[in-house]
Order: structure tokens, then C-alpha cells, then sequence
């Protein structure tokens, strides 16, 4: 059964509606702010009947901290003294209905059915809309970029074999989600998918790391320990920052990936291990194996399938899909209701060139949502560093000298740059902006429509 919450301060009234509705729902009561807030924190309430007279606390502000709490909660406000005004007040905090007292409960048990209707279609919306947002991904990596398609064939390709894999790219583009992706998807998923940063641990320790050590091998030894290679064993390890692994701890591993076997310090005895190994690094191999910081045979031994994550820039017809996964993301992790951007904001996200990738649009994201105000988030609520480094930038749109075109992006995206760029420097004007671009007016609108449509 559905669970309901009553809150109000007349116990009489939380008893009778309780008695009259217990058959249809489990009910809980609260005459009181605070014992109410503590049900709905703990209990799976489906629906609040919520009286806007709460002795000494209004139910309007107990609303507010109940959208605020879950805002997917469904709240039916009740009041004896009902107003227009007070009615508006209530429904622009999120309350689903109004009920003047006295109650007739067969219009209580329709409203309440009707609320729990809106309740289930509004979940079943959430659920195709994140069918609709999976379409847009890969085994959790989103994109439909011609560049991620490439990743996405590869990843297919090479998920069931045991050669090492190397995956290069920018910091933040993320190849460890690729990794993830290889294993999760392949024939090892049900074995230990293991993660270490090559260049987080110092070298005494990433050794003992991942060879593993014998009792007393060391200071400090007191156990022995069994290292990550033979942890993993059947699975994969996932090697991150492998360009700063020492050159000592290279060689080791050249004989892990050679001959499957690792030796534990302070051992001689060696031990098989079955593992896939996959490395990762945003500095350029063959440069440091040319100085002579990295070993060339472990460099070929590791590189045997390499895929490259695209940077940001390189992959701009995605940045409208991950700004859509990483929004609906936070806002569900932070407990906030719907949010989304507004057009100024959006035009000037579609247009950054992201140094960070996407990592740098996760935390931009993840921002906008935590400081935002209302459902909307302006151009003003994105991240004030972000607009200073942007600055140039955006004086470079409305300059008549160009518009700025960045290396990477596809032909479909430099012409609607320059459609919207022209458009802005005839202000809005759009047979001016026909004849300076040499197209029909029906042709812009069918352009501009097409923007419109995708965000």
C-alpha cells in the first residue's frame, strides 16, 4: 500500500483521517514540524496531506522544507481558512492541491488517487527519459560523436582478448571510464577490476603495492602482503599515470606482462598470475622512451592495442548530451529538483573550449547546480573563474573582425557558429543576416529552428 503522511496539529483530525483512510494506505501522523520532517527523512512517504495552520509554524514553510528534503514528494495542502492568495502561495512551492475544510472524504480519497496517478506517470517520465539519456551513451560513456564511435568500435573489439592496452589522451578525457568499459563489458567482468595511480604512491610503496611482500622484508613489514597482480588475477589492473612509474619498478613489470608471473619482495619464489593489463597516460611514450625515462621494450609490450581518448574540443556535438547527463547527475545526487540552463548559459557553454575535457564540465556542472538558485541557472551562476578565463572569448563573438572556430570540431558545428555569429552582429535582424550569408530567409529559419530543437 501506498504510504501517507497526515500533518496537522488537531490530533482528532489526524485520527479520523487516519481511521477513514487506513484500508487504502499505510498512515503515518505528525502534529508538528519536526516530527513530520522526521518521518518523511526516514519513511518512504508517497504522499503528504499538510495542514497550512500548524499552531505556531505555517505549513507553507514546512512545504518548502518537504520539496527541499524530496522534491519529488506529492504535498496536498488543507486549510479552513482557504484564499486565493494563500492557494497561489502553495502551488508555487510544489504543492500538488488544496483542500478547504471541512474535508469530504470521497474528495480527499479522488484527490489523493489523482496525486498518486500524477506520482507514478511522473516516475515512469524519469524512467524513458533515462532510456532516452542511455541512447546517447556506452556502457555509461556518453557521446555520439564520430570521435567516441571510434572508441566505442574499439572497445568492442578488444574486450574479450588478454593483450595490454594502452590508452593515451589529455587529462580528464576520461580513460579510465574506457577501461572500465573493456572489462565491464568483456568476458572478465565477474573478476576484480583493479585501479592503482602510478604516480599517487611513492616507489617504495608502489612496489609492495603490487608485487606484494614477504613478513619482514622490510622495516615495518610485520605480515606478509599480497600484492595487487595476484589480487586481481583473472581480471583486469588498470595501471593510471603509467609514464611516471619508476624505471626499476618498469622492469619488474616487463616480466609481469612477458611471462605472467610476479615475485613478492623479499621472495624468490615466483607466482602465476592471470591478468589483463591496461595503462593509461597523457604525456607522449615515445618522447620519454627517446630521454630515457621510460623502458622501450615495456613500451612496446604495453602498447600493443592503443586507443586515444579525443579531447573535448574534438568532440563538440557531445557537450549538449554531457551537460544533460552530468545535470540530471547532480541534481539528483545533491536532492535538488529540476534544473536546467538557460539559453545565454547554454551559448556560452557550447562554445568553451574545455582545457579540463570533460572533467572540467563535470565540476562546472556540478557548480551551477549546488549555487543556483532557482530551477534555471543563468549565465551569472556558472563559475566566476570560468568567466574570467572566457572573457576573450565572448568579446570574440560579437567581434565583426571573425568568430572563433576551433581546431576539431565538425563542418555542421563552424556553420552554425557562423549562422549564429551573423545573426548576433545584425541583431536579430534576419534578412540582413540571409543576404550577408548568401542564403534564403526560409533557409536561416530552417537553420535556426534546427538550433532551436537541439538545445
Amino acid at each position: 500500500m501506498p504510504n501517507l503522511l497526515i500533518v496537522d496539529d488537531e490530533p482528532s483530525i489526524c485520527v479520523s483521517l487516519s481511521f477513514a483512510l487506513e484500508d487504502e494506505y499505510t498512515v503515518w501522523t505528525a502534529t508538528e514540524e519536526k516530527e513530520a520532517l522526521d518521518i518523511i527523512r526516514t519513511e518512504s512517504i508517497d504522499c503528504v496531506l499538510l495542514d497550512l495552520s500548524l499552531g505556531h509554524t505555517s505549513g507553507l514553510d514546512l512545504l518548502v522544507q518537504c520539496k527541499k528534503m524530496k522534491p519529488d514528494l506529492t504535498v496536498i495542502m488543507m486549510t479552513a481558512y482557504g484564499t486565493i492568495e494563500s492557494s497561489v502561495q502553495a502551488i508555487k512551492a510544489g504543492a500538488y492541491h488544496y483542500l478547504a475544510k471541512p474535508l469530504h472524504m470521497d474528495e480527499v480519497k479522488l484527490l489523493l488517487n489523482k496525486a498518486l496517478e500524477y506520482q507514478n506517470l511522473h516516475k515512469q517520465v524519469q524512467v524513458l527519459s533515462e532510456a532516452v539519456r542511455q541512447q546517447h551513451a556506452f556502457a555509461g560513456i556518453v557521446g555520439k560523436s564520430s570521435a567516441m564511435s571510434k572508441v566505442f568500435q574499439l572497445i568492442e573489439k578488444v574486450k574479450d582478448i588478454p593483450s595490454s592496452i594502452l590508452i593515451t589522451g589529455e587529462s580528464g578525457t576520461g580513460k579510465e571510464l574506457v577501461a572500465r568499459a573493456i572489462h565491464y563489458e568483456g568476458n572478465r567482468k565477474s573478476a576484480p577490476f583493479s585501479v592503482i595511480n602510478c604516480a599517487a604512491i611513492p616507489e617504495a610503496l608502489l612496489e609492495s603495492e603490487l608485487f606484494g611482500h614477504e613478513k619482514g622484508s622490510f622495516t615495518g613489514a610485520y605480515q606478509s602482503k599480497q600484492g595487487l597482480f595476484e589480487r586481481s588475477s583473472g581480471g583486469t589492473v588498470f595501471l593510471d599515470e603509467i609514464g611516471e612509474m619508476p624505471l626499476p619498478l618498469q622492469a619488474k613489470l616487463l616480466r609481469v606482462i612477458q611471462e605472467k608471473v610476479v615475485t613478492p619482495l623479499g621472495s624468490y619464489k615466483a607466482k602465476e598470475v592471470d591478468i589483463r593489463i591496461i595503462a593509461a597516460t597523457n604525456r607522449q611514450l615515445e618522447e620519454e622512451v627517446a630521454c630515457g625515462r621510460f623502458r622501450e621494450d615495456l613500451f612496446y609490450r604495453l602498447n600493443v592495442i592503443p586507443i586515444r581518448t579525443p579531447a573535448l574540443r574534438e568532440r563538440c556535438e557531445d557537450i549538449p548530451y554531457l551537460l544533460d547527463h552530468f545535470l540530471h547527475g547532480s541534481a539528483v545526487q545533491m536532492g535538488r529538483g529540476k534544473k536546467i540552463f538557460s539559453a545565454e548559459s547554454k551559448k556560452w557553454l557550447y562554445g568553451y573550449s574545455y582545457p579540463g575535457n570533460v572533467r572540467e564540465l563535470a565540476n562546472i556542472v556540478e557548480y551551477a547546480v549546488a549555487l543556483s538558485q532557482g530551477e534555471v541557472i543563468t549565465l551569472d551562476e556558472l563559475p566566476p573563474a570560468l568567466m574570467e578565463r572566457t572573457a576573450g572569448l565572448r568579446q570574440s563573438r560579437i567581434d565583426r573582425d571573425g568568430v572563433l572556430i576551433p581546431a576539431g570540431i565538425t563542418l555542421e558545428e563552424a556553420e552554425r557558429r557562423i549562422i549564429l555569429h551573423a545573426l548576433e552582429l545584425h541583431g536579430g535582424h534576419r534578412k540582413k543576416t540571409a543576404d550577408q550569408l548568401g542564403i534564403s530567409e526560409r533557409g536561416l529559419r530552417q537553420k535556426l529552428k534546427q538550433y532551436l530543437e537541439m538545445g
